[in-house]
């Protein structure tokens, strides 16, 4: 068990703290030309905001061990870590995006206890909006209790898919998804494809986004998210209806009766 009990507002700066580095250097650097230099900004990154959360954190909670949700490694997010208590560290989901020079990215914290979160925060600084959830105590946006929508005709709901970074070389990736994505695009009025998929599913929470698909694993950059949409009242599903757990490799997130409306389309698509 933890050292002692969260406290909450000190994760919450911790995570805001990190989130004013990157604000002050945005679009202040040269868009990466090369995989090089891609790959020694995205490591820049993952410095930058790892070493800034642990000045803040682990001297208040010297016990909890950190590990670093590397999204390309499969299969290390099929199973939760080992520990009891460890902070779960997305540096920064949509680094692509803030290379790019453009919005949609995020600081992402999640505590796993017991090989689930427990804890989680999203803070998009571009916006200040920092969207957080505490197991069975609800979600937040800043301090306004999260609403799912209440729409319920598809042709005004937005829906977003996503894809993740894994090897996408076998064809079952493909036989999955294109139906999927068909099916979301006969079905339902506005489909996106946003990036940042941890604020993608705080935004399911908030009422902003109707519907969430994955079809692939990408249980790292889901985790923050999973908890607020959970929290703010989401059914937490993979896409064949069946209750989502660590290592399915699919993700489907709405309100309960939207996800089964999906879950019926997709499979008369089918």
């Amino acid at each position: 068990m933890m050292q002692k009990e969260l406290n909450i507002p000190i994760v919450l700066e911790a995570v805001k703290k990190a989130g004013h580095l990157f604000l002050k250097d945005y679009k202040q650097k040269a868009i990466p030309q090369t995989m090089d230099e891609l790959v020694a900004e995205l490591e820049n990154i993952d410095t930058l905001c790892l070493t800034s959360l642990k000045e803040d954190l682990s001297p208040e909670f010297p016990n909890i061990p950190w590990h670093i949700g590397d999204e390309f490694d499969t299969e290390a997010q099929r199973n939760p870590a080992q520990q009891a208590d460890y902070w779960l560290c997305d540096a920064m989901d949509g680094a692509i995006q803030y290379l790019q020079h453009i919005p949609g990215w995020t600081i992402n914290l999640v505590l796993v206890r017991n090989g689930k979160p427990c804890f989680s925060v999203i803070f998009d600084p571009l916006s200040d909006e920092l969207f957080w959830a505490k197991e069975n105590e609800g979600a937040f946006m800043n301090n306004t209790p999260l609403q799912l929508s209440s729409k319920t005709d598809p042709a005004v709901m937005l829906s977003v898919f996503e894809y993740g970074h894994q090897d996408k070389s076998s064809t079952a990736f493909y036989q999955k998804i294109g139906p999927t994505i068909t099916s979301l695009i006969r079905n339902f009025g506005i489909v996106r494809n946003y990036g940042p998929h941890g604020l993608q599913l705080a935004y399911v929470g908030a009422g902003r986004i109707d519907l969430f698909v994955q079809e692939d694993l990408d249980t790292y950059n889901w985790m923050a998210g999973i908890l607020i949409a959970q929290e703010a009242g989401a059914a937490i599903l993979s896409t064949d209806g069946t209750l989502w757990k660590w290592g399915s490799e699919s993700l489907l997130v709405a309100k309960k009766e939207t996800a089964q409306k999906f879950i019926h389309l997709n499979t008369k698509q089918s």
